[in-house]
This record gives structure tokens, sequence and C-alpha cells, in this order.
């Protein structure tokens, strides 16, 4: 049991300086991409319809989207993606995904869900949960090319200590299992160990990135949960998705109010950001809505703006990861200046820690690369949050 142990602390430390990797490859990356989207929305914002350079313009933005699909996949792997968790049952999900696959696997392979009665409820992100599903499903259909069975399966389970010592690090406790099975090709010992590695596919050349089962690993991680494999060449696999039941009472969180982001604005916005490309187009997007904007480089800049003025602020838009202050440290600084300043986070790599919501719980967070309705749609709603309290302490 010891070596086993040992191995799975080493297989653990690797993924873990894997993901650091990854994730500070993602922050820099998703500067660029930020720029990418935001210039070339801003060249189409000035193009005639019928302009012979707009398809240009757009085949940029659209090569930014599709750059940011592939980030969004390395920061799951990193497990540094800014998520949205809610209390959801998994059964609705995949009735989602099987319609779904239902349309994209061959026919020559049967879809087949068994979905518990009164499943427990999870707390994760739903478009991770589909996420998981998706590319467990789509590995399973990999290997089987002559065709098979394909299984999706959710059970509540109770872990005893047995089992949890045997799968370590997990913990006893309540569980929802969510199983996917396949009839395939099966897997080695050697492809075994090393399956979850980001990177590292059994595919040909230009058939897959290796990120996959990468990505699955790391949302599970970061969910709380765990994942194990059984599989023998020639006789399929199935991989156990297991995540912990969480007793609460699920909460109704109401419509935004959001109005359209475009209306006229009169609010006073501070944006900090390293990036000069980034920071300036920003500004510029939030000038067009009316609102008055700031701008600093830096954490100290912005400190310095603030303590030598009496103008106020609405909503404070930072970066997080920034040279000389982080953007967390900024906002604390500020409020303690200003209490009734908002805050909007900015990243594309979120060193979010479990449990400790260290930049949600005092502000909104915006994904980075955004774009121009996105960008001006969180500060709106940052604003209206702003009015809601004051109107409240009245």
């Amino acid at each position: 049991m010891r070596p086993q142990t040992e191995q799975q602390m080493r297989d653990a430390h690797k993924m873990e300086a894997i993901g650091r990797l990854v994730g500070g490859v993602a922050h820099d990356f998703n500067n660029l991409l930020t720029g990418m989207v935001l210039a070339s929305e801003l060249i189409l914002a000035g193009l005639e319809k019928d302009h012979p350079l707009r398809r240009f313009a757009e085949e940029i933005r659209k090569a930014g989207e599709q750059g940011a699909g592939l980030i969004q996949q390395l920061m799951a792997v990193a497990r540094q993606r800014a998520v949205e968790p809610c209390l959801l049952s998994l059964n609705g999900v995949v009735s989602n995904v099987h319609n779904l696959l239902s349309r994209l696997i061959g026919e020559n392979i049967e879809l087949v869900a068994e979905l518990a009665e009164d499943l427990g409820p999870v707390r994760m992100d739903p478009a991770q949960v589909q996420q998981v599903i998706m590319n467990l499903a789509v590995n399973a259909c990999d290997a089987m090319p002559e065709g098979g069975r394909l299984d999706i399966e959710t059970r509540n389970v109770v872990v005893d200590e047995a089992f949890a010592q045997a799968r370590s690090p997990m913990l006893p406790g309540e569980y929802v299992r969510l199983a996917v099975s396949d009839t395939g090709q099966g897997m080695d010992s050697a492809t075994r160990d090393r399956i979850f590695e980001p990177f590292f596919t059994t595919k040909e050349q230009g058939k897959g990135t290796g990120l996959g089962l990468a990505t699955v690993y790391g949302v599970v991680k970061q969910s709380g949960g765990c994942i194990w494999v059984e599989s023998e060449p020639g006789r399929g696999a199935r991989f156990e998705v297991y995540l912990p039941i969480v007793h609460e009472v699920v909460k109704d969180s109401g419509s935004s109010g959001i109005s359209n982001p475009s209306a006229h604005r009169s609010e006073t916005i501070l944006i900090v950001e390293d990036e000069d490309g980034v920071r300036e187009l920003a500004a510029l997007f939030m000038k067009s809505t009316g609102c008055k904007v700031l701008t600093a480089r830096d954490g100290k800049e912005a400190l310095a703006m603030v303590e030598h003025s009496s103008e106020r602020i609405h909503v404070l838009v930072t970066d997080v990861v920034m040279p000389n202050m982080r953007g967390p440290e900024l906002a604390k600084r500020l409020k303690a200046l200003r209490s009734d300043i908002r805050i909007v986070y900015m990243s594309g790599y979120l060193e979010y820690k479990t449990g400790s919501g260290e930049y949600l719980e005092d502000g909104f967070f915006l994904q980075k690369p955004f774009t121009r309705d996105t960008l001006v749609s969180k500060v709106i709603e940052a604003i209206k949050a702003e009015r809601f309290v004051g109107s409240s302490s009245v």
C-alpha cells in the first residue's frame, strides 16, 4: 500500500507542477488574445457591412475566439479557470449531453444512460460538468472504431474508509458517482499511468491534442472530487468520477436586471491594467457608453491617483496578476479609502484557492479574453449592485 501511495503523491506533485506552468502560459497568452479580440471588434465597428476588409477583421476575431477556447482547456488542466458553481443534479446535464451525443456518435455505437432516481446534488459549474461528460464520451467513442457500447451511469454511493484509502487522497463520505464505460480497445498499465497527463495521447498525430482527459482531471479536482479508471487491453475502459454530495437548500439567484450594455452611462470607472493595449481598448469601449474613465498602469499609480483626488469612483476594473501590487491587494486598499467602490477583477489566470473565495467574494470576475459587450455588461452589473446596496442602507 505504501509504494502505491507514494506513487500517487508523486503523480499529484507532477500534475501540480504542470498545472502551474500551463497556468502561467495561459495568463500571458490571454492578454494577447484580449487585445486581439477587442481590436478586431473596434475595427469591425468602423467598417461597413460590405467593406472588402471586413471579412479579414472577422477572421482575426474568429481566431481570437478559437484561441480562447483552447486556453479555457489549458486552464481547466491547470485548475485555474474561474468557475461559477451552483447546486445541480448530474442527471439533467447527462440528459442534455445524451441528446447531443446521439447525433455525434456513429450508428455503430449503442448509447445507454442509466440515471439514478433521487440523485444527490453536487456543487459544480454546469458548463464544466458538460465538458467532463463530453470529453469522457468522445474519448470512449474513439476507442471503439469498429463500434460497441457506451454507458453513462449516475449513482449515489457511500465511500467507506477502505475504499477511500485505496483511492487516496479520496475521503470517506457521500458521493455522486458518474461512470462512463465503453467496450473498446482498453489500455495497458503504462497508458493508464499517463492517461491524465497534459499532451499525452495515443492517437495519431493531428488527431488529438492530449488535453481531453487532462481537462477532465483538472475540472474534477477543482470541484473537490476524484476520478478513477479501470481498463485492460481488449476489455474496454471504465472511468468513475466521484463528486461530494452537498446538503444545502438551492437558492434562487434571480434576474440580474442588467439593461442594454450600450445604454448611456455617467459613472466614473477606474481601469488598472499593466498591458497597454488591453488597458487602452477597455477604456475606449467604456468611454463609448458615456462613462468617465480613469486609467492606471499598476496598483501604485492607481492608489496615488485616488489619494490625490476627491472624485467619486463607482467601479474599479483591475487585472488580478500585476507587477508591484496584485489586484486583490489594490482593491483592499482602495476600499479602505472609498468604501462604496465596487470591484471587477479581470484575469486570464485565476489562482483560485478552493473554499477561500479570495477574489469572488468581494467583487465580480471577468474572464480574459473578453469582448466589448461582456466588459460593459460586467461593469453595469457592478454599478447596479452598488446602487442596490446604497438604496438599501438609506
